[in-house]
């Protein structure tokens, strides 16, 4: 079947001002005129719809939808975040909660116009060694795209780390997950809903041994590499007490320093490390908003692209960012890097870039984040009839500036899965219900 979405408002692409065609999951034709150049079956009116290629969020932690907000946590940053959390995650994690809290997080970002989802994993309850299973079995339920990382930390209290000892594994038993993740999800191909990323958390949180083996594993299966990494100052002191040098020379060390590698916040780089990470053709993932509440600095994304680094955008995990809302980062990264750059500096469409080709490119994806001829029809389709766009002149500009937060339409792979701004298949009410008390769980102390 042919599809034609007729959209004159605004289309994110060029010659498109007649709106786009769609044909067996992929775009197939911009409509320049007045109609498509060959016959449709069925025409959409989208006359009130903005459309955007759907967002692609390159970091989030799902489960951390539990504790957001959390009193015990608030108005603190990163490290002493992480030092109050962690034992509540170790205490009241598990799979039943799990599920609950990355279904949520899932449902949130499909309807703030996000079509494909990455999710930081590393923390793995006594009873949750098919987490990961559990991700993707969410994802395919709503019918979203899902970048899947299978990370770890290995370094608690015990051992100098600031992590809960009840979330890590044997690292056998990690290894030996990592390959049964990588062979039951990793799909290379054009069009795929999962893919497979190996995601070690952090310096301070994992071995030198266990960075060596997962870079040895992804140039086996082809694969990325994903880590926390530059994002406060505390982690540049812990390395150069533990390791003897910076962040970034650490990750050279244990040999990530490739293109295959994304990174989260990548806030802290000097000039120097920032060339060389251009270099190599390595990815940060921008998480404005997370770096904003936990006030750990800002992000050089200028200086990143202009070196060669590819820069992508992510809402990082509710607990630090306190929604899953990937629209609202959008904003979020135009107005910071307005702060940090100039007025005329960082437009809406280099926030709208960053949050679609530019994390696509982060996942290792050329399929999807634009909108143009043999690219998937992941779409996310915004009216303009709320207050707050009322007077706006240039709606793709509106989306951003005015404060876009809930999609009317999403389609990923030419399948509707937002109709009316509500997921299809989804009883919000009870999602709400069943979160809040899974979330109540974590409101009391370890």
């Amino acid at each position: 079947m042919r599809l034609w979405i007729r959209s004159p408002l605004a289309v994110m692409a060029e010659n498109a001002a007649g709106g786009l065609v769609i044909e067996d999951g992929r775009i197939v034709e911009l409509v320049a005129g007045a109609r498509p150049a060959g016959p449709v079956d069925e025409v959409f009116d989208g006359s009130r719809h903005v459309v955007i290629p759907g967002l692609v969020n390159a970091h989030h932690h799902f489960y951390q939808t539990l504790t957001r907000a959390h009193p015990q946590a608030i108005n603190k940053e990163l490290f002493p975040w992480l030092q109050t959390l962690y034992p509540l995650w170790g205490s009241h994690l598990n799979r039943d909660t799990f599920r609950i809290g990355v279904r949520l997080a899932l449902v949130e970002l499909l309807m703030s116009g996000c079509t494909t989802a990455s999710d930081h994993l590393f923390v793995f309850g006594r009873d949750m060694a098919d987490a990961v299973d559990i991700e993707a079995e969410e994802a395919r339920a709503l019918g979203m795209r899902v970048a899947l990382t299978r990370g770890a930390i290995n370094m608690g209290t015990s051992s100098g780390g600031i992590a809960d000892e009840r979330l890590i594994q044997d690292y056998d038993a990690v290894l030996s997950d990592c390959e049964r993740v990588l062979g039951a999800y990793h799909d290379r191909s054009d069009g795929a809903m999962t893919t497979v990323a190996l995601a070690p958390c952090a310096p301070f949180n994992v071995t030198r041994q266990l960075m060596i083996d997962t870079a040895e594993m992804a140039d086996k299966h082809d694969c990325r590499l994903h880590t926390h990494l530059g994002e406060t100052h505390d982690e540049d002191e812990f390395c150069l007490s533990k390791y003897g040098m910076r962040p970034l020379d650490y990750l050279e060390d244990v040999g990530w320093m490739t293109d295959r590698v994304w990174m989260a916040h990548g806030i802290h780089f000097n000039d120097e490390e920032i060339a060389r990470i251009g270099k190599c053709g390595m990815g940060v993932c921008h998480c404005p908003t997370s770096n904003m509440v936990l006030a750990s600095g800002q992000c050089r994304t200028k200086e990143l692209e202009a070196a060669g680094a590819v820069v992508g955008l992510g809402v990082d995990g509710s607990a630090s960012n306190d929604n899953s809302n990937l629209m609202e980062s959008v904003r979020h990264a135009l107005m910071l890097g307005r702060l940090t750059y100039g007025a005329a500096a960082v437009t809406h469409l280099d926030a709208l870039g960053w949050a679609t080709e530019g994390s696509a490119r982060l996942l290792g994806r050329t399929d999807i984040g634009a909108i143009a001829p043999g690219k998937q029809a992941d779409l996310a389709m915004f009216t303009l009839d709320e207050l707050r766009f009322s007077g706006a002149g240039d709606p793709l500009a509106a989306l951003v500036l005015c404060g876009a937060h809930r999609a009317d339409r999403v389609m990923v792979g030419g399948e509707w899965r937002v109709l009316d701004g509500v997921p299809l298949g989804v009883d919000l009410d009870a999602l709400r219900r069943d979160h809040a008390a899974a979330a109540a769980r974590f409101l009391h102390a370890a």
